[in-house]
Protein backbone atom coordinates (compact mmCIF):
# COMPACT_ATOMS: atom_id res chain seq x y z
CA UNK A 1 0.00 0.00 0.00
CA UNK A 2 1.42 3.38 -0.95
CA UNK A 3 1.05 5.34 2.25
CA UNK A 4 1.96 8.88 1.30
CA UNK A 5 5.42 8.46 -0.13
CA UNK A 6 7.06 5.35 -1.44
CA UNK A 7 10.76 6.14 -1.65
CA UNK A 8 13.50 4.34 -3.46
CA UNK A 9 16.01 5.41 -0.80
CA UNK A 10 15.20 5.82 2.83
CA UNK A 11 17.29 8.43 4.46
CA UNK A 12 17.35 10.78 7.37
CA UNK A 13 16.71 13.71 5.09
CA UNK A 14 13.61 11.96 3.85
CA UNK A 15 12.39 11.68 7.40
CA UNK A 16 12.59 15.45 7.84
CA UNK A 17 10.83 16.03 4.57
CA UNK A 18 8.15 13.35 5.01
CA UNK A 19 4.65 14.33 4.09
CA UNK A 20 2.40 15.83 6.70
CA UNK A 21 -1.13 14.95 5.87
CA UNK A 22 -1.88 18.63 5.52
CA UNK A 23 -0.05 19.85 2.46
CA UNK A 24 3.48 18.70 2.92
CA UNK A 25 4.50 17.53 -0.44
CA UNK A 26 4.24 13.92 -1.18
CA UNK A 27 6.10 14.00 -4.33
CA UNK A 28 9.10 14.20 -2.59
CA UNK A 29 7.51 11.82 -3.96
CA UNK A 30 3.53 13.03 -3.63
CA UNK A 31 3.92 16.98 -3.66
CA UNK A 32 7.05 19.75 -3.59
CA UNK A 33 7.20 23.07 -5.33
CA UNK A 34 10.19 23.42 -7.58
CA UNK A 35 10.37 27.07 -6.59
CA UNK A 36 10.56 26.37 -2.86
CA UNK A 37 12.72 28.86 -0.95
CA UNK A 38 16.23 28.01 0.09
CA UNK A 39 17.19 27.18 3.68
CA UNK A 40 16.80 30.13 6.07
CA UNK A 41 19.85 32.10 7.15
CA UNK A 42 19.55 30.95 10.77
CA UNK A 43 20.11 27.27 9.91
CA UNK A 44 22.53 25.88 12.52
CA UNK A 45 26.14 25.29 11.60
CA UNK A 46 26.31 22.21 13.82
CA UNK A 47 23.48 20.42 12.05
CA UNK A 48 24.01 16.65 11.82
CA UNK A 49 25.00 15.08 8.56
CA UNK A 50 22.09 13.54 6.74
CA UNK A 51 22.22 9.79 7.14
CA UNK A 52 21.45 7.70 4.09
CA UNK A 53 20.80 4.02 4.49
CA UNK A 54 23.03 1.89 2.32
CA UNK A 55 21.37 -0.57 -0.09
CA UNK A 56 22.29 -3.33 2.36
CA UNK A 57 20.46 -1.56 5.18
CA UNK A 58 17.26 -1.47 3.13
CA UNK A 59 16.88 -5.25 3.03
CA UNK A 60 14.81 -7.57 5.18
CA UNK A 61 18.11 -9.12 6.30
CA UNK A 62 19.19 -5.76 7.74
CA UNK A 63 15.91 -5.48 9.64
CA UNK A 64 16.34 -8.99 11.05
CA UNK A 65 19.97 -8.28 11.99
CA UNK A 66 19.03 -5.08 13.81
CA UNK A 67 16.34 -6.87 15.75
CA UNK A 68 18.66 -9.73 16.64
CA UNK A 69 21.44 -7.40 17.75
CA UNK A 70 19.09 -5.25 19.82
CA UNK A 71 17.60 -8.30 21.52
CA UNK A 72 20.98 -9.85 22.30
CA UNK A 73 22.44 -6.61 23.65
CA UNK A 74 19.63 -5.58 25.98
CA UNK A 75 20.54 -5.49 29.63
CA UNK A 76 18.62 -6.94 32.55
CA UNK A 77 16.50 -3.77 32.62
CA UNK A 78 15.54 -4.24 28.99
CA UNK A 79 17.38 -1.12 27.84
CA UNK A 80 18.91 -0.98 24.39
CA UNK A 81 22.68 -1.48 24.08
CA UNK A 82 24.88 1.62 24.15
CA UNK A 83 25.46 2.88 20.62
CA UNK A 84 26.86 6.06 19.08
CA UNK A 85 24.31 8.71 18.12
CA UNK A 86 24.80 7.87 14.45
CA UNK A 87 24.20 4.17 15.09
CA UNK A 88 21.00 4.95 16.98
CA UNK A 89 19.90 7.07 14.01
CA UNK A 90 20.84 4.30 11.56
CA UNK A 91 18.88 1.65 13.42
CA UNK A 92 15.91 3.97 13.88
CA UNK A 93 15.96 4.60 10.13
CA UNK A 94 15.98 0.86 9.41
CA UNK A 95 12.97 0.32 11.65
CA UNK A 96 11.16 3.40 10.41
CA UNK A 97 11.67 2.31 6.80
CA UNK A 98 9.86 -0.92 7.66
CA UNK A 99 7.15 0.86 9.65
CA UNK A 100 8.36 -0.81 12.83
CA UNK A 101 7.62 2.45 14.54
CA UNK A 102 7.88 1.49 18.20
CA UNK A 103 11.30 -0.05 17.63
CA UNK A 104 12.41 3.11 15.82
CA UNK A 105 11.15 5.29 18.66
CA UNK A 106 13.12 3.24 21.17
CA UNK A 107 16.36 4.26 19.44
CA UNK A 108 15.36 7.90 19.12
CA UNK A 109 14.44 8.00 22.81
CA UNK A 110 17.73 6.34 23.76
CA UNK A 111 19.65 8.94 21.78
CA UNK A 112 17.77 11.80 23.44
CA UNK A 113 18.34 10.38 26.92
CA UNK A 114 22.00 9.43 26.44
CA UNK A 115 23.18 12.30 24.25
CA UNK A 116 20.98 15.32 25.13
CA UNK A 117 23.43 17.80 23.55
CA UNK A 118 23.90 15.87 20.30
CA UNK A 119 22.86 17.72 17.13
CA UNK A 120 20.71 14.71 16.14
CA UNK A 121 18.33 15.32 19.07
CA UNK A 122 15.88 17.58 17.16
CA UNK A 123 15.66 15.01 14.37
CA UNK A 124 15.08 12.27 16.94
CA UNK A 125 12.20 14.23 18.47
CA UNK A 126 10.79 14.78 15.00
CA UNK A 127 11.03 11.05 14.26
CA UNK A 128 9.06 10.26 17.41
CA UNK A 129 6.35 12.79 16.57
CA UNK A 130 6.21 11.89 12.90
CA UNK A 131 5.77 8.16 13.49
CA UNK A 132 3.04 8.80 16.06
CA UNK A 133 1.42 11.02 13.43
CA UNK A 134 1.70 8.23 10.85
CA UNK A 135 -0.04 5.89 13.27
CA UNK A 136 -2.76 8.52 13.70
CA UNK A 137 -1.97 8.86 17.38
CA UNK A 138 -2.45 12.58 17.06
CA UNK A 139 -3.08 13.35 20.72
CA UNK A 140 0.33 11.83 21.53
CA UNK A 141 2.09 13.45 18.59
CA UNK A 142 0.90 16.97 19.40
CA UNK A 143 2.98 17.59 22.57
CA UNK A 144 6.06 16.12 20.88
CA UNK A 145 5.77 18.58 18.00
CA UNK A 146 4.98 21.43 20.41
CA UNK A 147 8.10 20.75 22.47
CA UNK A 148 10.19 20.40 19.32
CA UNK A 149 8.88 23.64 17.82
CA UNK A 150 9.31 25.60 21.05
CA UNK A 151 12.80 24.31 21.89
CA UNK A 152 14.68 23.90 18.61
CA UNK A 153 13.53 26.68 16.31
CA UNK A 154 17.05 27.16 14.93
CA UNK A 155 17.12 23.60 13.61
CA UNK A 156 15.27 22.45 10.48
CA UNK A 157 13.64 19.64 12.48
CA UNK A 158 12.48 22.21 15.06
CA UNK A 159 10.85 24.33 12.39
CA UNK A 160 9.25 21.20 10.95
CA UNK A 161 7.93 20.38 14.42
CA UNK A 162 6.44 23.87 14.71
CA UNK A 163 4.74 23.34 11.34
CA UNK A 164 3.48 19.87 12.19
CA UNK A 165 1.58 21.26 15.17
CA UNK A 166 -0.78 22.79 12.61
CA UNK A 167 -1.03 19.56 10.62
CA UNK A 168 -1.82 17.65 13.81
CA UNK A 169 -4.46 20.16 14.91
CA UNK A 170 -6.11 19.70 11.53
CA UNK A 171 -6.25 15.93 12.13
CA UNK A 172 -7.79 16.59 15.54
CA UNK A 173 -10.65 18.43 13.83
CA UNK A 174 -9.42 21.83 14.94
CA UNK A 175 -9.06 23.58 11.56
CA UNK A 176 -9.39 27.07 12.99
CA UNK A 177 -6.51 26.44 15.40
CA UNK A 178 -4.54 24.87 12.56
CA UNK A 179 -4.99 28.00 10.43
CA UNK A 180 -3.78 30.16 13.31
CA UNK A 181 -0.68 27.98 13.73
CA UNK A 182 0.12 28.16 10.02
CA UNK A 183 -0.17 31.95 10.27
CA UNK A 184 2.20 31.91 13.25
CA UNK A 185 4.67 29.81 11.26
CA UNK A 186 4.56 32.44 8.50
CA UNK A 187 5.21 35.21 11.00
CA UNK A 188 8.09 33.45 12.76
CA UNK A 189 9.74 31.84 9.75
CA UNK A 190 9.10 34.06 6.71
CA UNK A 191 11.71 32.10 4.78
CA UNK A 192 10.99 28.73 6.38
CA UNK A 193 11.35 25.49 4.48
CA UNK A 194 7.56 25.04 4.34
CA UNK A 195 6.54 28.66 3.85
CA UNK A 196 4.69 28.08 0.57
CA UNK A 197 2.65 25.21 1.99
CA UNK A 198 1.86 27.21 5.12
CA UNK A 199 0.23 29.93 3.02
CA UNK A 200 -1.76 27.43 0.96
CA UNK A 201 -2.84 25.39 3.97
CA UNK A 202 -4.31 28.43 5.68
CA UNK A 203 -6.75 28.79 2.79
CA UNK A 204 -8.07 25.24 3.00
CA UNK A 205 -7.97 25.13 6.82
CA UNK A 206 -10.18 28.21 6.98
CA UNK A 207 -12.55 26.61 4.49
CA UNK A 208 -12.76 23.53 6.69
CA UNK A 209 -13.46 25.78 9.67
CA UNK A 210 -16.44 27.23 7.80
CA UNK A 211 -14.67 30.56 7.30
CA UNK A 212 -14.50 30.85 3.53
CA UNK A 213 -14.77 34.64 3.66
CA UNK A 214 -11.64 34.74 5.82
CA UNK A 215 -9.87 32.44 3.35
CA UNK A 216 -10.28 34.81 0.41
CA UNK A 217 -7.77 37.45 1.61
CA UNK A 218 -5.19 34.67 2.05
CA UNK A 219 -5.59 33.78 -1.61
CA UNK A 220 -4.52 37.30 -2.49
CA UNK A 221 -1.72 37.38 0.08
CA UNK A 222 -0.37 34.11 -1.29
CA UNK A 223 -0.53 35.41 -4.84
CA UNK A 224 1.36 38.56 -3.87
CA UNK A 225 4.02 36.68 -1.86
CA UNK A 226 4.67 34.06 -4.57
CA UNK A 227 3.85 35.97 -7.74
CA UNK A 228 4.90 34.18 -10.92
CA UNK A 229 5.48 30.82 -9.20
CA UNK A 230 3.67 27.50 -8.97
CA UNK A 231 2.47 28.55 -5.52
CA UNK A 232 0.57 31.46 -7.04
CA UNK A 233 -1.08 29.09 -9.49
CA UNK A 234 -2.03 26.78 -6.62
CA UNK A 235 -3.54 29.75 -4.77
CA UNK A 236 -5.73 30.60 -7.77
CA UNK A 237 -6.74 26.94 -7.95
CA UNK A 238 -7.65 27.09 -4.26
CA UNK A 239 -9.89 30.07 -5.06
CA UNK A 240 -11.55 28.12 -7.89
CA UNK A 241 -12.26 25.16 -5.62
CA UNK A 242 -13.68 27.52 -3.00
CA UNK A 243 -15.93 29.18 -5.60
CA UNK A 244 -17.22 25.83 -6.84
CA UNK A 245 -17.90 24.55 -3.31
CA UNK A 246 -19.87 27.71 -2.48
CA UNK A 247 -21.76 27.61 -5.77
CA UNK A 248 -20.51 31.07 -6.72
CA UNK A 249 -20.67 30.27 -10.40
CA UNK A 250 -19.86 33.75 -11.82
CA UNK A 251 -16.69 33.87 -9.71
CA UNK A 252 -15.86 30.26 -10.58
CA UNK A 253 -16.10 31.05 -14.29
CA UNK A 254 -13.93 34.14 -13.93
CA UNK A 255 -11.33 32.30 -11.84
CA UNK A 256 -11.23 29.31 -14.17
CA UNK A 257 -10.72 31.60 -17.16
CA UNK A 258 -7.78 33.26 -15.41
CA UNK A 259 -6.33 29.95 -14.27
CA UNK A 260 -6.54 28.45 -17.76
CA UNK A 261 -3.95 31.00 -18.95
CA UNK A 262 -1.45 30.17 -16.21
CA UNK A 263 1.41 27.67 -16.36
CA UNK A 264 0.77 24.11 -15.20
CA UNK A 265 4.13 22.84 -14.02
CA UNK A 266 4.59 19.60 -12.10
CA UNK A 267 4.45 21.56 -8.85
CA UNK A 268 0.91 22.72 -9.62
CA UNK A 269 -1.80 20.57 -8.06
CA UNK A 270 -4.12 20.62 -11.06
CA UNK A 271 -4.07 20.39 -14.85
CA UNK A 272 -5.55 22.23 -17.79
CA UNK A 273 -8.06 19.40 -18.30
CA UNK A 274 -9.20 19.49 -14.66
CA UNK A 275 -9.63 23.27 -14.75
CA UNK A 276 -11.63 22.90 -17.99
CA UNK A 277 -13.85 20.34 -16.25
CA UNK A 278 -14.51 22.68 -13.32
CA UNK A 279 -15.35 25.45 -15.78
CA UNK A 280 -17.78 23.22 -17.71
CA UNK A 281 -19.36 22.07 -14.44
CA UNK A 282 -19.80 25.71 -13.41
CA UNK A 283 -21.46 26.52 -16.71
CA UNK A 284 -23.82 23.58 -16.29
CA UNK A 285 -24.75 24.51 -12.73
CA UNK A 286 -25.30 28.14 -13.68
CA UNK A 287 -27.91 27.06 -16.23
CA UNK A 288 -25.81 27.63 -19.35
CA UNK A 289 -26.45 24.16 -20.78
CA UNK A 290 -25.35 24.70 -24.38
CA UNK A 291 -22.10 26.39 -23.33
CA UNK A 292 -21.53 23.59 -20.82
CA UNK A 293 -21.97 20.94 -23.51
CA UNK A 294 -19.43 22.69 -25.71
CA UNK A 295 -17.03 22.97 -22.79
CA UNK A 296 -17.36 19.29 -21.89
CA UNK A 297 -16.90 18.30 -25.53
CA UNK A 298 -13.71 20.39 -25.60
CA UNK A 299 -12.11 18.16 -22.97
CA UNK A 300 -10.52 15.33 -24.93
CA UNK A 301 -11.34 11.82 -23.77
CA UNK A 302 -8.90 8.95 -23.98
CA UNK A 303 -7.84 5.79 -22.20
CA UNK A 304 -5.65 7.79 -19.81
CA UNK A 305 -7.74 10.94 -19.43
CA UNK A 306 -9.65 11.02 -16.15
CA UNK A 307 -11.08 14.51 -16.69
CA UNK A 308 -12.08 13.53 -20.21
CA UNK A 309 -13.91 10.50 -18.82
CA UNK A 310 -15.74 12.64 -16.30
CA UNK A 311 -16.71 15.04 -19.11
CA UNK A 312 -18.09 12.11 -21.10
CA UNK A 313 -20.17 11.03 -18.10
CA UNK A 314 -21.59 14.54 -17.69
CA UNK A 315 -22.48 14.65 -21.40
CA UNK A 316 -24.42 11.38 -21.00
CA UNK A 317 -26.36 12.91 -18.12
CA UNK A 318 -27.27 15.95 -20.17
CA UNK A 319 -29.07 13.75 -22.71
CA UNK A 320 -30.08 14.35 -26.32
CA UNK A 321 -27.29 15.20 -28.74
CA UNK A 322 -24.87 15.46 -25.82
CA UNK A 323 -25.55 11.84 -24.89
CA UNK A 324 -25.02 10.73 -28.48
CA UNK A 325 -21.66 12.54 -28.52
CA UNK A 326 -20.76 10.87 -25.23
CA UNK A 327 -21.52 7.41 -26.60
CA UNK A 328 -19.31 8.10 -29.61
CA UNK A 329 -16.50 9.19 -27.28
CA UNK A 330 -16.94 6.02 -25.23
CA UNK A 331 -16.75 3.85 -28.35
CA UNK A 332 -13.47 5.45 -29.40
CA UNK A 333 -11.97 4.94 -25.94
CA UNK A 334 -13.13 1.31 -25.83
CA UNK A 335 -11.48 0.66 -29.20
CA UNK A 336 -8.23 2.20 -27.96
CA UNK A 337 -8.34 0.10 -24.79
CA UNK A 338 -8.93 -3.12 -26.72
CA UNK A 339 -5.93 -2.38 -28.91
CA UNK A 340 -3.87 -2.07 -25.73
CA UNK A 341 -5.45 -5.09 -24.00
CA UNK A 342 -2.09 -6.72 -23.33
CA UNK A 343 -1.28 -3.80 -21.00
CA UNK A 344 -4.12 -4.87 -18.71
CA UNK A 345 -3.61 -8.53 -17.81
CA UNK A 346 -5.47 -10.35 -15.05
CA UNK A 347 -2.76 -12.34 -13.24
CA UNK A 348 -3.36 -14.07 -9.89
CA UNK A 349 -6.94 -14.44 -11.05
CA UNK A 350 -7.93 -17.13 -8.55
CA UNK A 351 -6.48 -15.21 -5.59
CA UNK A 352 -8.19 -12.01 -6.66
CA UNK A 353 -11.55 -13.68 -7.27
CA UNK A 354 -11.51 -15.53 -3.93
CA UNK A 355 -10.66 -12.42 -1.96
CA UNK A 356 -13.09 -10.22 -3.87
CA UNK A 357 -15.96 -12.66 -3.41
CA UNK A 358 -15.24 -13.04 0.31
CA UNK A 359 -15.02 -9.29 0.87
CA UNK A 360 -17.65 -8.20 -1.65
CA UNK A 361 -15.59 -5.86 -3.81
CA UNK A 362 -15.06 -5.63 -7.57
CA UNK A 363 -12.04 -7.76 -8.57
CA UNK A 364 -11.38 -5.35 -11.44
CA UNK A 365 -10.76 -2.59 -8.92
CA UNK A 366 -8.32 -4.84 -7.05
CA UNK A 367 -6.41 -5.38 -10.30
CA UNK A 368 -6.47 -1.63 -10.95
CA UNK A 369 -4.78 -0.98 -7.60
CA UNK A 370 -2.38 -3.88 -8.06
CA UNK A 371 -1.26 -2.66 -11.48
CA UNK A 372 -0.40 0.72 -10.01
CA UNK A 373 1.13 -0.49 -6.75
CA UNK A 374 3.43 -3.32 -7.81
CA UNK A 375 3.08 -3.87 -11.52
CA UNK A 376 1.96 -7.41 -10.54
CA UNK A 377 5.33 -8.22 -8.93
CA UNK A 378 4.66 -10.34 -5.80
CA UNK A 379 8.18 -9.66 -4.47
CA UNK A 380 7.94 -5.88 -4.79
CA UNK A 381 9.10 -3.94 -1.74
CA UNK A 382 9.11 -0.16 -1.41
CA UNK A 383 11.46 2.03 0.56
CA UNK A 384 8.55 2.69 2.93
CA UNK A 385 8.28 -0.97 3.92
CA UNK A 386 5.29 -1.87 1.73
CA UNK A 387 5.38 -5.41 0.38
CA UNK A 388 3.85 -7.58 -2.28
CA UNK A 389 1.19 -7.25 -4.93
CA UNK A 390 -0.95 -4.67 -3.12
CA UNK A 391 2.01 -3.11 -1.28
CA UNK A 392 0.70 -3.73 2.20
CA UNK A 393 2.79 -2.54 5.12
CA UNK A 394 3.24 -4.75 8.19
CA UNK A 395 1.28 -2.42 10.46
CA UNK A 396 -1.65 -2.20 8.05
CA UNK A 397 -1.57 -5.97 7.53
CA UNK A 398 -1.77 -6.52 11.29
CA UNK A 399 -4.78 -4.20 11.46
CA UNK A 400 -6.76 -5.79 8.64
CA UNK A 401 -5.73 -9.45 8.91
CA UNK A 402 -8.61 -10.27 11.32
CA UNK A 403 -11.11 -8.86 8.81
CA UNK A 404 -9.64 -11.23 6.26
CA UNK A 405 -10.04 -14.16 8.64
CA UNK A 406 -6.33 -14.44 9.41
CA UNK A 407 -4.99 -14.71 12.93
CA UNK A 408 -1.68 -13.06 12.07
CA UNK A 409 0.44 -12.05 9.09
CA UNK A 410 4.23 -11.97 9.08
CA UNK A 411 6.34 -9.66 6.96
CA UNK A 412 7.32 -12.62 4.77
CA UNK A 413 3.66 -13.61 4.39
CA UNK A 414 3.05 -10.34 2.55
CA UNK A 415 5.12 -11.64 -0.34
CA UNK A 416 2.68 -14.54 -0.77
CA UNK A 417 0.02 -13.58 -3.35
CA UNK A 418 -2.91 -15.26 -1.60
CA UNK A 419 -2.18 -13.57 1.71
CA UNK A 420 -1.32 -10.16 0.28
CA UNK A 421 -4.39 -10.01 -1.94
CA UNK A 422 -6.67 -11.15 0.89
CA UNK A 423 -5.39 -8.60 3.42
CA UNK A 424 -5.23 -5.79 0.86
CA UNK A 425 -8.77 -6.59 -0.25
CA UNK A 426 -9.92 -6.43 3.37
CA UNK A 427 -8.55 -2.91 3.55
CA UNK A 428 -10.22 -1.97 0.27
CA UNK A 429 -13.50 -3.43 1.52
CA UNK A 430 -13.39 -1.19 4.58
CA UNK A 431 -12.62 1.83 2.40
CA UNK A 432 -15.61 1.11 0.18
CA UNK A 433 -17.78 1.04 3.30
CA UNK A 434 -16.44 4.46 4.26
CA UNK A 435 -16.87 5.90 0.77
CA UNK A 436 -19.65 3.99 -0.99
CA UNK A 437 -20.10 4.63 -4.70
CA UNK A 438 -16.96 6.75 -4.86
CA UNK A 439 -14.03 4.60 -6.02
CA UNK A 440 -11.98 7.77 -6.48
CA UNK A 441 -12.09 8.28 -2.71
CA UNK A 442 -11.09 4.65 -2.13
CA UNK A 443 -8.08 5.03 -4.41
CA UNK A 444 -7.16 8.34 -2.77
CA UNK A 445 -7.37 6.71 0.67
CA UNK A 446 -5.14 3.83 -0.38
CA UNK A 447 -2.43 6.32 -1.29
CA UNK A 448 -3.05 9.36 0.90
CA UNK A 449 -4.95 8.11 3.95
CA UNK A 450 -8.67 7.93 4.63
CA UNK A 451 -8.58 10.67 7.28
CA UNK A 452 -7.42 13.13 4.62
CA UNK A 453 -9.98 11.83 2.16
CA UNK A 454 -12.84 12.29 4.62
CA UNK A 455 -11.93 15.98 4.82
CA UNK A 456 -11.66 16.31 1.05
CA UNK A 457 -15.09 14.71 0.55
CA UNK A 458 -16.65 17.26 2.90
CA UNK A 459 -14.78 20.11 1.26
CA UNK A 460 -16.00 19.10 -2.21
CA UNK A 461 -19.68 19.60 -1.18
CA UNK A 462 -20.99 18.47 -4.59
CA UNK A 463 -21.62 14.75 -5.12
CA UNK A 464 -19.57 14.63 -8.29
CA UNK A 465 -16.43 12.46 -8.59
CA UNK A 466 -14.61 15.07 -10.65
CA UNK A 467 -15.23 17.76 -8.04
CA UNK A 468 -14.00 15.45 -5.29
CA UNK A 469 -10.83 14.63 -7.23
CA UNK A 470 -10.12 18.34 -7.66
CA UNK A 471 -10.05 18.62 -3.86
CA UNK A 472 -7.39 15.92 -3.45
CA UNK A 473 -4.64 17.88 -1.75
CA UNK A 474 -1.47 15.97 -2.67
CA UNK A 475 -0.03 15.94 -6.17
CA UNK A 476 1.06 12.32 -5.91
CA UNK A 477 -2.31 11.17 -4.61
CA UNK A 478 -4.24 12.99 -7.32
CA UNK A 479 -1.99 11.47 -9.99
CA UNK A 480 -2.48 8.07 -8.34
CA UNK A 481 -6.27 8.45 -8.40
CA UNK A 482 -6.23 9.42 -12.06
CA UNK A 483 -4.13 6.39 -12.96
CA UNK A 484 -6.06 3.89 -10.86
CA UNK A 485 -9.37 5.13 -12.25
CA UNK A 486 -8.02 4.91 -15.81
CA UNK A 487 -6.96 1.34 -15.02
CA UNK A 488 -10.43 0.61 -13.65
CA UNK A 489 -12.10 1.98 -16.73
CA UNK A 490 -9.94 -0.24 -18.92
CA UNK A 491 -10.53 -3.35 -16.81
CA UNK A 492 -14.29 -2.81 -16.92
CA UNK A 493 -14.11 -2.52 -20.69
CA UNK A 494 -12.00 -5.67 -21.06
CA UNK A 495 -13.37 -8.00 -18.35
CA UNK A 496 -16.61 -9.06 -16.71
CA UNK A 497 -16.89 -8.87 -12.93
CA UNK A 498 -15.85 -12.53 -12.95
CA UNK A 499 -12.61 -11.56 -14.76
CA UNK A 500 -13.66 -13.28 -17.95
CA UNK A 501 -12.48 -11.48 -21.10
CA UNK A 502 -15.27 -9.69 -22.92
CA UNK A 503 -15.80 -10.58 -26.55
Amino acid sequence: MATFTQQALVCFAALLLALSCARVDTSRPANTATDAPSAPPDAPSDAPETYTLSPEDQTDEALAAARRSDAEGRGASGQLPQFTPQEHMRRAAIYQANRAFEEARAHWRALIERYPADPNVPAAFFGIGRTLFQERRYEEALPVFQKLGDTYQNAPAGRDGFYYVAATLLRLNRPGDAAARYAEYIQRFPNGERIDNAYLNIIDSLREAGRSDDALPWVERTRTRFKGTATETNAVFARLRLDVARGDWPSALSTSDELSHMSFTRAVNTSAAEVAYLRAFSLEKSGQKEQAIKAYEGIGDGAGSYSGWRATERLKELGGAAKAAALAREARVAADVRRAASDFPAPFRDSVLRASKQLKIDPRFVLSIMRQESGFNPRAKSGAGARGLLQMTPDMAAKYAPLAGLASVSEEDLFRPDTNVLVGSAYLSELFKMFPDLPEAVAASYNGGEDNVARWVVRAVHKDPGIFTAEVGFNETKDYVNKVMSNYRAYKILYTDGLKPRR
